[in-house]
């Protein structure tokens, strides 16, 4: 079990495969094992490092709460370690808000990012009220609760279903309340204009309450792609991730030059101008 001290903490981490690095972000409750899908396909090509989040999985609790920029920090600081100068982001959910926290941050060291279900602030009433109830049973002790559900939302299979849980027991209830607690008060939609690097947003077509976020950080952004992932919600990395890990790698070929006829072909064909929120086109896969 690969661990490191950083930033004053113990991170939990793996790396898998060589060439450029991309680094993947979990939301509260999960760890880098949410991410075993893409770390398996994706390293194949790439040097795909996953980490749990401090007082997720099986990183040690943190001695101070639980901020974004905190955990940015760490991210920088576990790169270096490494020995990786600059790096591409994978942020999921919550995660996210991250990536984009850092993209702001440090703009030399993080390339670009792909967001899957993300979000720039978390403004609408009925996931601000998933998001307290989380919180609030993590302040209760009922953390195995928080973890089978958010697990059982996750898995695609059983074995997912008890790997995620497993991993989620070993975090600390406070950090993740604080980690719930980030993504309800965090918000970046007025600095979205600042971000110049590339951005990938994926989103699910059943994933009906985060349409809103899709749109906003597509129009927002300076240099984001929208893409749609036919018949999926918001669990995209263990429940469509054959179609994530093909847009990943698709995505990231176009921006290290491998594929631009490519990608003027299909965007001449299949425009990426926002889409009516109820109504998200089906792109192919590529």
């Amino acid at each position: 079990m690969p661990i490191t001290e950083v930033n004053g903490t113990v991170l939990h981490y793996h790396v898998k495969g060589k060439g450029p690095a991309l680094l993947c972000i979990h939301p509260p409750v999960l760890s880098g094992e949410n991410f075993n899908y893409q770390r398996e396909t994706l390293s194949d090509e790439y040097r795909v490092i996953t980490f749990d989040v401090r007082g997720h999985g099986h990183s040690a609790a943190s001695k101070v709460p639980l901020t974004y920029p905190l955990i940015v920090e760490d991210m920088r600081r576990l790169l270096g370690k490494l020995g990786v100068s600059e790096c591409w982001l994978l942020g999921y959910s919550t995660g996210g808000s991250i990536a984009l926290e850092a993209l702001l941050t440090d703009p030399e060291l993080f390339r670009g990012a792909v967001l899957l279900s993300a979000m720039s602030e978390m403004s609408d009433a009925y996931n601000r009220a998933r998001l307290k109830l989380a919180a609030g049973l993590c302040a209760l002790g009922a953390k195995r609760l928080v973890s089978w559900s958010v697990s059982y939302g996750n898995a695609d299979m059983a074995l997912t279903r008890n790997n995620l849980h497993r991993s989620g027991m070993h975090g600390d209830p406070a950090n993740i309340r604080q980690y719930y607690e980030c993504a309800l008060s965090y918000n970046v939609t007025a600095r979205l204009g600042e971000i110049r690097q590339p951005v990938l947003l994926i989103y699910g077509t059943k994933d009906k309450s985060f349409y809103k976020y899709a749109h906003l950080l597509h129009r927002r952004l300076p240099h984001a792609e929208l893409r749609w992932v036919p018949d999926v919600g918001h669990q995209l990395p263990t429940k469509a991730p054959e179609a994530v890990n093909r847009w990943i790698r698709s995505w990231l070929h176009e921006q290290s030059g491998k594929d631009r006829a490519a990608r003027a072909r299909r965007n001449a064909k299949f425009p990426i101008s926002p889409p009516h929120e109820e109504h998200p086109p089906q792109h192919p896969q590529p």
